[in-house]
């Protein structure tokens, strides 16, 4: 793609964490500290802090188009993450996009609920997701509720959670990254490419900050994509960092508060 540039670059099409600890501001403090370029691409502005979101903006889809075009026209990308999308015509314009710049190294993370139980992804959506959006993905990063939806099962269990990994990989994505912080026991994620199911453990970090770990996970793995790590690899990078900033994060807020990106 287009740009001039010594550093790996990433783009986030994601919405507004006005509280800092998600979203496009979560993603933007992933790719600085693990040494890439971010560009953001907003669809949605949303009133929130650690305890709730109150109000949600949707950026009308033509503007959405618009940022993808400026960026990806001047400076390029060499991984894209998508994280909040909102609404069908966002997805969409986003798809469009994608398509017509020939995008590589596609970290799709299916938000659609948020820690305090907003909806951030209307139902009318999932459809377009599943059958327009994935297809396209080089990983999909869900959690066991996104998941569920996505496989249309329930996941109780390490058998359930690989059985709906491979139904996920089955709607077109190249591979999928199922995480594991819902289900009992250690914190396993299940990263199945199709072919092969492999596993990576961590011990459970008892804290209370946790808001923003989707996305910062899914935006680890797409700074390591973008440098040519390999998806295997890009996964356990995610997973140390993700793990390291809940080990060193402070209490920020009332609610759920953020990771500490910059522990290192």
């Amino acid at each position: 793609m287009a740009g001039i540039t010594s550093i790996p670059r990433v783009m986030t099409i994601a919405g507004s964490d006005s509280g800092g600890g998600a979203g496009i501001q979560a993603d933007l403090k992933t790719f600085a500290a693990l040494g890439v370029y971010g560009t953001t691409v907003l669809t949605a502005i949303t009133a929130q802090n650690t305890q709730e979101v109150t109000d949600v903006h949707e950026v009308p889809p033509e503007i959405v188009s618009a940022q993808i075009d400026a960026v990806l026209a001047d400076i390029g990308s060499d991984a894209v993450k998508t994280g909040m999308l909102f609404s069908r015509p966002i997805i969409e314009a986003v798809v469009e996009q994608l398509g017509r710049h020939a995008v590589r190294n596609l970290v799709v993370d299916p938000v659609m609920i948020a820690k305090s139980g907003a909806r951030l992804l209307r139902p009318d959506a999932v459809d377009s997701l599943l059958t327009c959006l994935l297809p396209l993905a080089t990983v999909v990063t869900p959690n066991v509720p996104e998941a569920e939806v996505l496989a249309k099962m329930t996941i109780e269990t390490s058998t359930d959670a690989e059985r709906a990994a491979r139904r996920i990989v089955k709607l077109g994505a190249k591979a999928v990254v199922l995480k594991g912080g819902h289900l009992a026991g250690p914190a396993v994620d299940r990263l199945y490419d199709g072919k092969t199911l492999r596993e990576f453990s961590s011990p459970r970090v008892d804290t209370n900050s946790t808001h923003g770990t989707g996305c910062t996970f899914a935006s680890a793995i797409a700074a390591g994509l973008a440098q040519e790590l390999s998806l295997v690899e890009a996964v356990a990078l995610a997973k140390n960092f993700v793990t390291g900033a809940l080990r060193a994060a402070y209490p920020v807020g009332l609610g759920h508060g953020p990771l500490n990106h910059f522990f290192r």
